[in-house]
């Protein structure tokens, strides 16, 4: 402000300098015999132009620091405003996750209680004590094993004991180093593999070297697999495969309650050893997978990069390779926290790219919002395309040209591509962003179709002659069944299809996502996560 005040008086003084000039140009003219006042005027005029050229550029400099205080005033107050709102968002955000969790724990306090209404018996419990290690097992009689799951079947308490209530025989199991018996009791009870699941990394810790029970129930994942089998129907084959991966999980969550001291007890290099030579003979196998790779559920690769993270192996193989594996995986519930104990976060980028360019948008949004890449990967455009090419993979060649059934099976792929877009904007929160309205519409109206063609079709089968009275009658006439075959090939063979009725979220984005030696310790083993290990396998997001 003092410069600009100086600059000012400057140009004010600029006046009495010239006159002061003049004064000695006159008095040096009075000195000469020739007149200079024809020069004298040539001066005034440049010294007047340079004066009116110094004030209107001052000017303008005034005018514009004014104009940056104005620019610069409103930004703070706006920076002030949205400040405020963002503390606002954080306050309503607590206050809403403060009552889930209220509610959570009054449920799960509900549940309790009404199971100890329930329970008429004490179960057989196996306990170890805190400082020797020592197990006992009291059995109970078949009748007194309770069915079902709740949050106590398998517990650890304070002073370092810990229960397995429901299932006794798996730490049975378990303390034998039987793992052909560990599987069979698994398939036996696979209708309550939501408590099996909360039970079983108890159970693991009373055999003698749990890490070698799991290696050794990994021994039939292909030796079961017969030549002219179809793998993906054998329900045999698929549910070893996935209690192997449960195993697996189930041996990483024990490593995960236990200190680096044991942990290196009991993953010693041995037992890395013998992971290794399990996962150098499975790798070659994964290059004949196909459809079930293609569409991001394959049990080989999850149980290949499972078997890496549990035994913390992944260090001995390429990252680039095992990066490739991921959209293998892409649909499996379990693959965020796989890529972090394998420490590919930072192939992450690329993975999500490949997805986007190969029709599986909905598993890169998932991705997206898993390891906080949401702007690099914006969701909104990546689900619109989405939409678009199955709405074009559900469109015939030429309109006119298609047959009942195949214009019902183009339908269905573009009624659950909108059920699969709309879960997932509902799952991220997307709504303000991708509004679902005109979706539910398309979806009511897609469905209203395809109800009343199914309706027209039924009407139009023919009704069956009514018999004569003395007993003979007319057979239903046989008509040739080839030409009902729809002309276009399946839509469900040339997009992946999501289930929309299921819920699917990745965990989000760690703090700290360097690869661990226990692999993925951030395993949630809660009871809804227990359908993952059903052998109803045609679902697409897998626990």
């Amino acid at each position: 402000m003092d410069d600009k005040q100086s600059v000012a008086t400057l140009i004010d003084s600029t006046t009495s300098k010239i006159q002061q000039l003049q004064k000695a140009f006159a008095e040096l003219e009075s000195h000469r015999a020739v007149t200079l006042n024809l020069k004298w005027k040539e001066l005034e005029e440049h010294f007047h132009g340079l004066e009116k050229s110094l004030k209107r550029r001052f000017h303008e400099l005034e005018d514009q620091e004014k104009e940056f205080e104005t620019k610069t005033r409103k930004s703070r107050e706006m920076l002030k405003r949205r400040e405020a709102a963002v503390v606002a968002k954080e306050q309503a955000s607590l206050v809403r996750l403060q009552e889930k969790r209220d509610a959570a724990v009054f449920s799960i306090t509900n549940a309790l209680e009404k199971h100890r209404k329930v329970s008429s018996e004490e179960p057989a419990e196996v306990s170890c004590d805190g400082d020797s290690g020592e197990l006992s097992v009291e059995e109970k009689p078949p009748d007194s094993v309770i069915s079902g799951s709740n949050l106590e079947d398998a517990k650890c308490s304070e002073n370092g004991n810990f229960e397995v209530k429901t299932y006794p025989q798996l730490a049975k199991l378990c303390e034998e180093m039987n793992s052909e018996g560990l599987h069979k009791f698994i398939s036996d009870n696979r209708k309550n593999l939501a408590a099996l699941k909360e039970e079983i990394p108890w159970a693991l810790k009373a055999a003698a070297s749990p890490a070698h029970l799991v290696l050794e129930s990994l021994k039939g994942f292909y030796l079961l697999e017969a030549p002219n089998v179809d793998r993906k129907k054998d329900s045999n084959l698929l549910g070893l495969r996935r209690t192997c991966i449960m195993l697996m999980e189930c041996l990483s969550f024990l490593l995960s309650n236990m200190d680096m001291v044991s942990v290196s007890a009991l993953i010693s290099e041995d037992i890395k050893e013998k992971a290794k030579l399990i996962a150098e003979e499975w790798k070659p196998k994964l290059d004949s997978l196909d459809l079930d790779a293609s569409n991001g559920n394959s049990l080989e690769a999850h149980a290949f990069l499972q078997l890496l993270a549990t035994f913390g192996i992944a260090s001995d193989f390429n990252e680039e390779e095992l990066s490739r594996l991921i959209p293998m995986v892409s649909r499996r519930r379990q693959t965020a926290d796989l890529c972090r104990s394998l420490g590919l976060s930072e192939k992450m980028p690329g993975v999500i790219e490949v997805l986007a360019n190969s029709g599986r948008q909905i598993d890169a949004v998932n991705l997206a919002f898993a390891f906080d890449l949401k702007a690099q990967f914006s969701p909104v455009p990546l689900l619109k395309a989405y939409l678009k090419e199955a709405k074009k993979a559900s469109s015939p060649v030429k309109p006119g040209n298609a047959s009942l059934s195949a214009q019902t099976e183009f339908n269905e792929g573009e009624l659950a591509a909108l059920k699969a877009v709309i879960k997932c904007i509902e799952d991220h929160n997307l709504e303000e962003q991708y509004p679902v309205d005109p979706l539910q519409k398309r979806v009511l109206q897609l469905e209203k179709a395809k109800a009343d063609k199914k309706g027209a079709t039924e009407a139009a089968k023919p009704q069956p002659k009514r018999p004569r009275a003395n007993g003979a009658g007319y057979g239903p006439r046989v008509t040739n069944v080839a030409a009902d075959k729809p002309f276009y090939s399946r839509v469900t063979d040339r997009l992946p299809q999501y289930v929309y009725d299921r819920s699917y979220v990745y965990p989000g984005p760690a703090e700290n996502h360097a690869p661990t030696l226990i692999g993925p310790a951030t395993y949630n083993f809660s009871p809804s996560h227990g359908n993952y290990f059903g052998y109803q396998y045609q679902v697409p997001y897998l626990h």
